[in-house]
C-alpha cells in the first residue's frame, strides 16, 4: 500500500470528519435527495464544529492553516462516504478564498465570518446558457452607475444556486470589443432585480441544488466589486486552477469508492458455483483499475503539495482534471459491469456511483477543454523535453 504523506494532526482531523458525516450528514441524504436540495442547517452544523472553512484566519473563526491537505481529508471523506452532492467544498474551497485573494480587507471581514460559520453560503456564477468552458462568449454584462453597477444577465448550472445567500457573479464590461474585459460582483441575497430559477433536475447528485440565475437591473455597490474591475476573467483563471484540483481529489476519491464497492460485491457473488472474484476477467479489469487509481493517486498527491508549495501550473492541473474525471466514470463503468443486473438498480450504491460520476469530464471545463490546454503546452515553442528538464 502507498505511502501518503498527512500529519498526525491531519490523520485525526480525517477521523473526526468522518465521524461527523457518519452522523449528521449520511442519515439525511437520502430526504435530501428527494428533496433536490441539502437543508442549510448542514452547513451551520459543519461550521459549529470547525469543518467548513478551516483555512481562514483565526480572528475569522477559522484554523488560520492554508494547508490544503486539511481540504483534502474533507473532500475524501466526503466523497468516500456517498454524500458528495452535500457540495460543501464548493463553498469552504473553491468560492471561499476568492475574499482573500481578491478582496479588500472590508470584504473579508464583512463576509468570510459568517462563511466560516455556515450562515451565509456562497456559490459562484460563471456558466451561462450560450458560454460554458468559454467564459470569454459570456454574455452577462454591467454598466457604471454613479456608486454602483447595473447588472444583467443569466446564469446556468449554478451548484449552491437555490441556497446560496452570497453569489459571485462574472459580468462584462468596459471595452465591448475584448472578450476579456469583466468583472466579479458580489451579489447578496434580498438585492432587487436578483432572482432564482429553477432547481434543476439532474440523473446524478441529486441532493445538490443547481439552479438557474437571473440579474435584471441589479444595482451593485462598488464597495462589492472583487478585485480590480476589468480583470475578473484573469481571476476566474487563477482560481480555475484550484478548482480543478479540488475536483481532482474528490473524482479519484469517488473512483477508489466505486473500486472498493466492486471488490465487495465480486467476493460475495456466486456465478455458476463460483465467486465472481475467481474469474480470470474479474481478476483483470480489478488489477488494471487498481493500478490506474494508485498511479493517479500519486499525481494528484504530487500536484497538492505543488500547490501547497505555490508551484501548480494550470497545465499540471488540468492534467489532474482530465485523468481523474475520466477515471471516476471508468472506475464506475466497470463496477456497474461487474455487479451485473444488481448494478443497474437503485438500491445498490454502484448505481449511483454510475450516474453522479458523469458530471466529471464536463464541469469545471469539460475533458476536451482539458486536452486543449495539454496540449498547447506540449506544442508550443517553450515545451522542454523531457531528458533535458531540469529536475
Amino acid at each position: 500500500m502507498l505511502e501518503r504523506d498527512f500529519t498526525d494532526e491531519q490523520k485525526m482531523f480525517r477521523e473526526s470528519y468522518r465521524q461527523f458525516l457518519a452522523h449528521e450528514v449520511v442519515p439525511y441524504m437520502e430526504q435530501w435527495r428527494d428533496a433536490g436540495i441539502v437543508d442549510r442547517d448542514v452547513f451551520r452544523r459543519a461550521g459549529r464544529q470547525g469543518f467548513l472553512m478551516v483555512w481562514p484566519d483565526e480572528k475569522y473563526g477559522g484554523m488560520g492553516d492554508p494547508d490544503f491537505r486539511f481540504e483534502q481529508v474533507i473532500i475524501e471523506e466526503t466523497a468516500y462516504a456517498r454524500v458528495a452532492d452535500w457540495y460543501n467544498t464548493l463553498h469552504s474551497r473553491l468560492v471561499g478564498p476568492y475574499f482573500t485573494r481578491f478582496g479588500s480587507q472590508e470584504q473579508c471581514d464583512r463576509f468570510l465570518p459568517n462563511c466560516v460559520t455556515g450562515e451565509t453560503i456562497l456559490a459562484i456564477a460563471m456558466t451561462e446558457p450560450d458560454a460554458g468552458s468559454d467564459l470569454a462568449g459570456m454574455r452577462s454584462t454591467a454598466i457604471e452607475d454613479g456608486d454602483f453597477w447595473i447588472l444583467n444577465g443569466a446564469k446556468t448550472y449554478i451548484s449552491n444556486g437555490i441556497n446560496a445567500d452570497v453569489v459571485i457573479v462574472a459580468a462584462k464590461t468596459g471595452d465591448s470589443d475584448n472578450r476579456h474585459s469583466m468583472t466579479l460582483f458580489v451579489v447578496e441575497r434580498g438585492m432587487e432585480g436578483f432572482e432564482r430559477g429553477r432547481n434543476l433536475k439532474k440523473i446524478g447528485l441529486k441532493a445538490q441544488d443547481t439552479s438557474e440565475l437571473f440579474f435584471r437591473d441589479v444595482r451593485v455597490p462598488k464597495a462589492n466589486v472583487l478585485g480590480e474591475p476589468g480583470r475578473g476573467f484573469v481571476c476566474l483563471m487563477e482560481g480555475l486552477a484550484e478548482e480543478r484540483l479540488i475536483g481532482s481529489v474528490g473524482y479519484l476519491a469517488a473512483a477508489q469508492l466505486s473500486f472498493d464497492l466492486t471488490v465487495e460485491f465480486v467476493r460475495e457473488r456466486h456465478v455458476f458455483g463460483k465467486s465472481l472474484a475467481s474469474f480470470q476477467n474479474t481478476q483483470f479489469k480489478l488489477a488494471e483499475l487498481r493500478t490506474e487509481l494508485d498511479i493517479q493517486q500519486v499525481f494528484v498527491d504530487q500536484c497538492v503539495a505543488s500547490f501547497n508549495a505555490g508551484r501548480l501550473t494550470a497545465v499540471d492541473a488540468a492534467k489532474a482534471k482530465l485523468a481523474t474525471s475520466e477515471l471516476q466514470v471508468k472506475a464506475a463503468d466497470v463496477g456497474l459491469q461487474l455487479h451485473g443486473g444488481a448494478g443497474y438498480m437503485d438500491e445498490y450504491p454502484i448505481s449511483r456511483q454510475f450516474t453522479d460520476a458523469r458530471v466529471a469530464p464536463i464541469y469545471a471545463g469539460s475533458s476536451e477543454v482539458m486536452k486543449i490546454i495539454v496540449s498547447r503546452d506540449c506544442l508550443s515553442e517553450s515545451y522542454v523535453p523531457f531528458n533535458t528538464r531540469n529536475f
